[in-house]
């Protein structure tokens, strides 16, 4: 994929000291930098355009967001980088943030709310997917979703794939700069394993590709929040392959049949199974008034049902897996079964970018290394059965390609000696502050009640699993020491490497949101800045 490499070496002249507001300040800048701009006027929405809460609402993911009083002056979309590239330099030179959205599944509505003035950027145009079956690749522009990617790789190739998550409407951009994985991860390890270049736009509006950034950046921006380094405009990844034929199955089990005993065991051969095969664990109640808990153990094995039961007599025949609960189909079926459709569902289903059904949600996450006892998951029903919404856990196990690789190869660092990942996730229907409130109280609580039984020192966390809780800079100025309470959660001795790295490369520390990495000295920044998801 080319892309056209623009160099902008500017003097902006725009005043913010002027009666002129921010958003036409920062219009006439654009217009002054891209001729074209202000000829398209859809490109840019107002906060004063009927059309803004319409668009502002469909990008969040999260309508925990949706009410709040922290909304981009304008939201922007881009259809070639040059805007971007203009938009960096324009909201430097007039004194307001960028956030970046690129399929808006934000946890913590990192790209939507800002406490000083900030413009939006989704990249919806800016995705493009060219797949390159002779050396097995292809560049995924960053407001691509892995649904996008899923089907594209599909038309091209029947037994080629790429290991990234279950959600086809995340976009691309955010999903790789954390990590990503998915069903694939146990075989071939994380999406951001598997990419072999970048264009990245940095804070002097220059595009720059794996050689030009140098190592280092592209080191940091895979897995190591690309957000704080500049805006990420595409990927180029390594295709991996798949059979033509895998199997899938979900066993349901109620706390009343054993599912206790079973996810017990689970945790002692979950992650020593054979890297073919992985099989997650989803734990909820049914909402209110739920008086069990409902387990599935949701599998994907590369390769045939006859395979696949063979091995599981011999590792986990607790569970009882018979024929009739196996089903064999493409691996692109494969990624619409975990999606919630069915078998013979169009695949064009992949393409919908926008969630059906939002819900206002919670998360937070943790990393198990020893087997939690039975009377600790008895403990952990107990605290879901007492919420009276929508609760749930869902475990993924680790080993495989996954204890192979090295906790400093890319920044993601869980690695070897994890047994399974668990996300805690709570929902609810009422969308308001004092419902928000009570459910974040719960799971906060949820927290607190599995510290004796998640790993320690420091008590880890998946980035894009992103939770404000465990500590946030509160003033975008956070030095490192304070940055590290959350930073060496998410990426444990890689954490100072990333603040290293960002105090040569953005050394004014454009690129920041709440989370972002720090500089590692104690510099500082202007108040001019900007951050993206």
């Amino acid at each position: 994929m080319d892309f056209l490499v623009v160099f902008l070496f500017l003097s902006l002249s725009i005043s913010c000291a002027s009666s002129t507001s921010v958003e036409e300040s920062f219009m006439q800048c654009m217009t002054t930098i891209v001729s074209s701009y202000s000829e398209s006027t859809e490109k840019t929405v107002f906060t004063n355009s009927p059309l803004y809460p319409q668009v502002l609402e469909s990008l969040k993911q999260n309508p925990r967001w949706v009410n709040s009083s922290s909304k981009p002056l304008l939201i922007m979309t881009p259809s070639h980088e040059s805007e971007i590239q203009s938009a960096i330099l324009c909201s430097k030179e007039i004194g307001v943030q960028i956030r970046v959205v690129s399929g808006g599944h934000d946890y913590e509505g990192l790209s939507y709310l800002c406490k000083t003035p900030f413009i939006m950027i989704d990249l919806i145009n800016i995705r493009l997917i060219d797949i390159n079956l002779a050396d097995e690749s292809a560049w995924i522009q960053a407001g691509a979703t892995l649904g996008e990617l899923y089907y594209k790789i599909s038309k091209a190739s029947k037994v080629h794939g790429f290991p990234s998550g279950l959600c086809p409407s995340v976009g691309i951009g955010g999903h790789i700069s954390g990590g990503g994985f998915g069903t694939l991860f146990r075989k071939h390890g994380l999406a951001a394993d598997h990419v072999l270049d970048a264009y990245l736009i940095d804070v002097n509006g220059r595009i720059l590709n794996r050689k030009s950034m140098g190592e280092d950046v592209f080191w940091a921006i895979r897995g190591g929040s690309a957000s704080s380094f500049g805006v990420i405009l595409a990927w180029k990844i390594r295709l991996v392959r798949v059979p033509s034929i895998v199997t899938v199955f979900t066993i349901q089990k109620t706390l009343e049949e054993g599912a206790t005993k079973l996810i017990h065991r689970w945790q002692f051969i979950a992650d020593k199974l054979h890297k073919d095969l992985l099989i997650r664990i989803v734990a909820q109640t049914n909402g209110a008034n739920s008086i069990t808990i409902q387990t599935m153990f949701n599998s994907l094995f590369l390769g045939r049902k006859k395979n696949l039961i063979t091995i599981m007599n011999e590792s986990f025949p607790e569970l009882g897996l018979q024929e009739k609960d196996c089903i064999e189909m493409s691996w692109i079926q494969s990624v619409l079964y975990f999606a919630g459709f069915k078998k013979y569902d169009p695949i064009e289903l992949l393409l919908n970018r926008i969630v059906a059904y939002k819900s206002p949600f919670k998360a937070k996450s943790d990393y198990v290394k020893v087997p939690i006892p039975e009377t600790g998951l008895e403990g952990i029903w107990k605290m879901l059965l007492k919420e009276d919404t929508l609760a749930l856990l869902i475990m993924e196990p680790y080993g495989g390609k996954m204890s192979e690789i090295s906790e400093s190869e890319i920044p993601f660092p869980h690695r070897k000696g994890n047994l399974y990942n668990i996300q805690y996730m709570v929902k609810w229907e009422v969308n308001s502050i004092e419902e928000s409130n009570k459910h974040i109280k719960w799971m906060k609580k949820l927290y607190r009640y599995m510290t004796p039984y998640v790993s320690k020192s420091p008590r880890a966390a998946y980035y894009n699993y992103r939770d404000l809780d465990i500590g946030r800079n509160k003033h975008f100025n956070t030095s490192y020491s304070e940055a590290s309470v959350w930073g060496i959660k998410y990426f444990k001795g890689n954490f100072k490497r990333l603040a290293q790295i960002k105090t040569i490369f953005d050394p004014q520390n454009f690129f920041r949101n709440e989370q972002s990495i720090p500089l590692l000295n104690s510099i500082t920044p202007s108040h001019r800045g900007g951050g993206n998801k």
